[in-house]
């Protein structure tokens, strides 16, 4: 019954007002800018409440616990859903802002990370079911936006002098969620007054708006969230601690840090409208794997790396190695139609990692007394990823154990 109830949600909201394109690609890039805000933050916040690696980890870990829980709880209204991210990422950020200690920054980095998670969820299965001829390419272009996004965060650090205090650049930033949510729901509503003037179809005719959908078995469902995890912990531990990875071991000032994120960021703009022409050319899984495998060889020469000029070169090439790992994944399960329930929870999967790994990075540097081993998760993040694409037979046995224990 509730499988029904699901689908008759979804029929409805087939023919609901959906964002334009140029909404879609500015909720993007506001996503990119909040995913990516605590990164060149970090040095920051770390010398004015004086904290050790292991509790800027909590930072990073409310943030992406937010994401989580923010992405897990679409619906298949993806609109709304998309407006609802947009404002509690505004109110987050805003509360950030005015934060004046640990405690309070990672209560408001929680709501700031449950709207941008809602609203990368909702944007990504809405662009996911919008194109369905060379899904993946479409995808990679769209998250060009996100990527762009990304990369004026350590811009703005970087670029705004040091007398502008942090606030008001973080309000900033929030009303601009808040200014394009406010477009989401004006549009919304035209739409919905335009919908009750037309002549609605019959019940017979069929829903041509959008994508069959099925719900995917359990573990499919596990498979590609395991994925998600992997590849979240695996991209935000690059980019949420190379800011001070570079401050430590390429001896460079804080801006300079600050550029080499840009540098990183600059390299997954670049690869992802890169990533957009090769997936028109190769088939997903196939570049997946390959980006996978320079991204593990890549990041341990990371680790390894000592100086300005190899710790930017080795940024860049990182950048452009990520680029495709998301959008080819993703593709690779929509081709599956999964509800947007479904496909919401797996993108959420990607939360955890993004929660957890960083966090424990930090950890283990503390522990460890070197960020340099503490990257070796990263790399084995990059492994870890490229064996679950090749469906070891390992992974179904957990998949089998998961069935019987359930």
């Amino acid at each position: 019954m509730r499988h029904i109830a699901d689908q008759q949600e979804d029929r409805e909201s087939a023919a609901a007002s959906t964002p334009s394109l140029p909404l879609l690609h500015a909720a993007f890039l506001l996503a990119g800018f909040g995913t990516l805000l605590l990164g060149p933050l970090l040095p920051l916040l770390s010398a004015r409440w004086h904290l050790e690696d292991a509790r800027s980890g909590l930072l990073l870990l409310a943030q992406f616990c937010g994401a989580t829980l923010g992405g897990g709880t679409v619906t298949s209204r993806l609109v709304r859903d998309l407006v609802l991210g947009l404002g509690c990422a505004g109110v987050g950020f805003i509360g950030f802002a005015l934060a004046p200690g640990l405690v309070s920054a990672c209560a408001a980095l929680l709501l700031g990370g449950y709207g941008v998670g809602r609203v990368i969820s909702a944007a990504n299965i809405f662009a996911g079911r919008r194109y369905t001829e060379h899904r993946a390419s479409a995808l990679s272009w769209l998250n060009f936006s996100w990527s762009c996004g990304a990369l004026f965060s350590p811009l703005l650090a970087a670029w705004v002098p040091a007398w502008v205090p942090l606030a008001p650049r973080l309000i900033a930033l929030a009303g601009c969620f808040l200014t394009v949510g406010l477009l989401c729901l004006l549009q919304m509503r035209r739409a919905a007054r335009a919908e009750d003037c037309a002549t609605r179809p019959s019940p017979a005719e069929p829903v041509t708006t959008r994508l069959p959908e099925r719900r995917l078995d359990r573990s499919l469902l596990l498979y590609f969230a395991a994925l998600l995890i992997v590849y979240g912990g695996l991209e935000t531990c690059l980019s949420a601690w190379l800011t001070t990875f570079a401050l430590r071991y390429a001896k460079a000032s804080l801006m300079l840090s600050e550029y080499i994120l840009v540098l990183l960021l600059s390299g997954l703009t670049a690869g992802r409208a890169l990533a957009a022409w090769l997936l028109l050319r190769m088939h997903d899984q196939t570049l997946q794997r390959l980006a996978l495998g320079l991204t593990a060889a890549l990041t341990a020469g990371l680790a390894l790396s000592h100086g300005t000029v190899p710790i930017a070169a080795l940024a860049v090439m990182l950048g452009v190695s990520l680029a495709p790992i998301f959008p080819a994944t993703f593709s690779l399960l929509m081709a599956r139609q999964p509800s947007a329930r479904q496909a919401g929870m797996i993108l959420a999967a990607s939360g955890l990692g993004a929660a957890g790994l960083p966090a424990l990075m930090g950890v283990v540097s503390t522990r460890s007394g070197s960020l340099q081993e503490a990257l070796t998760l990263p790399v084995l993040a990059a492994l870890t990823m490229l064996l679950l694409t090749m469906r070891p037979p390992a992974f179904f046995i957990f998949g089998l154990l998961v069935h019987l224990l359930m």
